[in-house]
């Protein structure tokens, strides 16, 4: 495997371009605006300037990384030549059905076309394809650079080979993975974060502790790297929120997203991105008081 198209060049599709350079591989990183791909470029400085400084990255290393990343606007650019194409667009199906549409007609049969999406069914989104058999979920974490793992899901319809496929790309990446063998809402990861995000949230409404204690308890208590409500505050409160209406459909009332959140997300306040979430960041940089 040599090159890979990440299509969407957001939070995670920058990080997985990111990963795709660091590991050696050819990335072409696509997005609708160019200012989006200037904004993503300056943040792979940014995380590579952070890696030097902390010794996980020789000092002439950012360069042959960036050179390795391609960005471009055009989207059958973007795919001419890559073996996986990587979808990192909003969690939106009618979003991801019409690219994976356009996918479909631009790439070559035996292109793997895999989607980084947290929740949404693979098979669904594969389903405007002609190729369900050769489409895979590939679910990242945030931020990619750190994190691990990724979750490889199969649709109902994924081969065998493409999972391989998949895997494959995980570990030439240098990360672990787990396999979803059954296309279910929310996988594994995503079904229990919610889980103990909306329990944390109702223990916080029913006036139990406040959110800095609920942090510091499962921070502390359950060894966690941030609390729920930190978590949150660095996902986005909007994409939490659309995260629980969307497993609320398939799994029913235990889902169903707490009134403060919904408030939250009502008032603007969604995190670490609008300055403000469950805790206000008024400089950027700031965390959250533990």
């Amino acid at each position: 495997m040599e090159q890979i198209a990440v299509i969407g060049s957001g939070t995670m599709g920058h990080g997985i371009a990111q990963v795709g350079a660091m590991a050696g591989l050819r990335v072409k990183l696509q997005d609708v605006d160019e200012s989006r791909l200037s904004a993503a470029r300056a943040q792979i400085h940014t995380s590579l300037a952070r890696l030097v400084r902390s010794g996980k990255l020789p000092d002439g290393a950012p360069v042959g990384i960036v050179a390795r990343i391609e960005t471009t606007t055009e989207l059958a650019r973007a795919v001419d030549g890559a073996e996986v194409v990587i979808e990192a667009v909003p969690e939106v199906l009618d979003l991801k059905n019409e690219l994976f549409r356009q996918l479909d007609a631009l790439c070559p049969p035996e292109t793997v076309l895999a989607t980084n999406t947290s929740q949404l069914s693979i098979t669904e989104i594969a389903a405007p394809t002609t190729r369900p058999e050769r489409t895979i979920g590939l679910h990242f974490f945030n931020p990619p650079v750190v994190m691990r793992l990724v979750e490889v899901i199969r649709g109902i319809r994924t081969s065998d080979v493409t999972l391989e496929r998949g895997l494959e790309l995980v570990r030439r990446l240098g990360k672990e993975s787990v396999v979803c063998n059954r296309d279910a809402a929310g996988f594994i990861t995503t079904r229990a974060l919610a889980a103990l995000r909306l329990e944390c949230l109702r223990v916080y409404e029913e006036g139990i502790a406040s959110i800095e204690d609920i942090d510091k308890a499962i921070r502390l208590g359950l060894s966690h790297p941030m609390g729920p409500f930190e978590l949150t505050d660095l996902v986005g409160l909007d994409v939490a929120l659309n995260n629980s209406r969307n497993l609320e459909q398939v799994y029913g009332e235990r889902f169903k997203p707490p009134q403060s959140l919904s408030l939250h997300v009502a008032a603007g306040r969604l995190g670490r991105k609008s300055g403000a979430g469950w805790y206000d960041y008024p400089a950027e940089g700031d965390t959250p008081p533990a």
